[in-house]
């Protein structure tokens, strides 16, 4: 009872900076590890050649749309949770957190079953050429079964960090991680299994991640019970969990829509244009999912804050939450802009051709990068106040209503050029959308406080 009490301390009246440092920073750890072996497995994967490394780059959104199935019911009840907790509501909190967990579940088997059955016309659809198919048909038979953990941990992850409970969050992230970077080379190498192996290790270190989750319901350290008999697949509960969950999985199917299409306009320059590009996309994870980390720490203080109509608190963790994820993307934007050619390099096995374009978008990527803080945050605080319209409609800028566009129609015009500088520009446009969406979300929290 004292360590659930002292996590709605932390969401309820904690110094701001604290309660950030204390949901944020391992949540952040956590992720910004699990980035860290995506990277590693490209890295030894990317030994392998291009087609291979090409191979991972074509499953990749395939994975992140089952694993978008978790995000949608565990984001989606993680925002109402708070709410709830906020309002003292411990009974449908019970309800709605065992609800989202095995829809989740038996949602995503489903789909995994479909991807399984139909997984070489998907990954023909994804861009895979005829060189590259081999290779993405094993990865991927191995992969996409495994994401059954991955959405049961996506879940978790969510509901867990709802509670303040992101120690618990962090140690079943970096479990996985450090599992999967020290399997990568047995599997890969020392057993010469090649992508199979990779795909070997990741099903295993997911396994491990659930484990971990499994362990923490059991020792009924959760806020919540999750209780098969609180399953309660109402339409109050589905409303409230999918008004937040339809727009987060929105933004996770756009961002395996922008990944593909991304992998269909570079199809037409061959296999190291597509390898190239999926090492950009991996670098820049890295920098994506530690501001994302951060975040999980700062949705639930703003929603349990806005649901308890402590708005001063509600505006100070928002300064606090631009503030701090600004000045990290700035950093580390320059880091990727400034030696761009030197890290795209780790990954192309001295491949000139992956290194020509991956240093060149991931120059431009950099640059961009700066406003990835800013944008995020409001993504996030739309979703974590319930506002589902206005947080789907700005969620969905980055990397749909801004890049769809450009990834469809530059190439046409800028060639090759247009390919790496999409996602750049959709970068700006978002940004500068977000300047006018923050202006009246702060007016409607300054009428919503008198």
């Amino acid at each position: 009872m004292k360590g659930k009490n002292s996590k709605m301390e932390l969401l309820g009246s904690a110094p701001i900076p604290k309660a950030l440092m204390a949901l944020g920073v391992p949540i952040m750890i956590g992720m910004l590890i699990n980035a860290l072996y995506n990277l590693v497995d490209a890295y030894f994967v990317g030994g392998l050649g291009e087609s291979p490394m090409g191979a991972i780059s074509i499953v990749f959104p395939l994975g992140q749309v089952v694993v978008g199935l978790g995000l949608m019911f565990g984001n989606g009840v993680a925002s109402y949770l708070s709410r709830l907790l906020g309002q003292g509501d411990r009974d449908t909190a019970n309800r709605a957190a065992s609800t989202a967990l095995y829809s989740s579940v038996m949602v995503g088997g489903v789909l995994i079953v479909f991807a399984a059955v139909f997984l070489r016309p998907i990954l023909a659809v994804l861009g895979a050429t005829d060189t590259i198919m081999p290779y993405a048909l094993t990865y991927g038979r191995i992969y996409v079964i495994s994401c059954i953990f991955n959405v049961c941990n996506v879940t978790m992850n969510n509901i867990v960090a709802s509670e303040g409970a992101a120690k618990t969050t962090m140690t079943a992230l970096l479990l996985g991680a450090v599992l999967n970077i020290g399997l990568d080379p047995v599997f890969i190498y020392v057993l010469d299994m090649g992508v199979a192996g990779a795909a070997i290790a990741t099903a295993i270190s997911q396994a491990v991640s659930t484990l971990v989750y499994l362990i923490y319901v059991l020792q009924k350290k959760s806020a919540f019970t999750f209780r098969f008999q609180e399953f309660r697949p109402t339409m109050q509960i589905y409303a409230e969990i999918l008004k937040i969950g339809i727009p987060t999985l929105t933004f996770q199917l756009l961002t395996s829509l922008s990944i593909a299409l991304t992998n269909r306009e570079a199809n037409g320059y061959g296999d190291a244009v597509i390898a190239g590009m999926g090492a950009v996309t991996r670098i820049t994870s890295m920098g994506t999912l530690v501001v994302f980390g951060f975040l999980k720490g700062f949705q639930p203080i703003a929603g349990f804050s806005y649901g308890a109509k402590k708005f001063d608190r509600l505006r100070e963790a928002v300064r606090t939450s631009v503030l701090w994820p600004s000045a990290f993307c700035i950093v580390v934007g320059l880091l990727m802009a400034l030696f761009s050619t030197q890290i795209v390099s780790q990954f192309a096995n001295g491949n000139s051709g992956m290194i020509a374009v991956g240093s060149k978008a991931l120059f431009a990527n950099g640059l961009s990068f700066f406003l990835f803080g800013f944008y995020t945050v409001y993504s996030s605080l739309f979703l974590a106040l319930g506002k589902g319209t206005k947080g789907f409609f700005l969620g969905a800028c980055r990397q749909g209503i801004c890049f769809v566009p450009a990834i469809l129609l530059l190439p046409k015009v800028c060639g090759i050029n247009g390919i790496l500088y999409a996602q750049p520009i959709a970068d700006v446009f978002s940004a500068v959308i977000t300047i006018f969406m923050a202006w009246q979300l702060h007016g409607e929290i300054r009428e919503s406080s008198r």
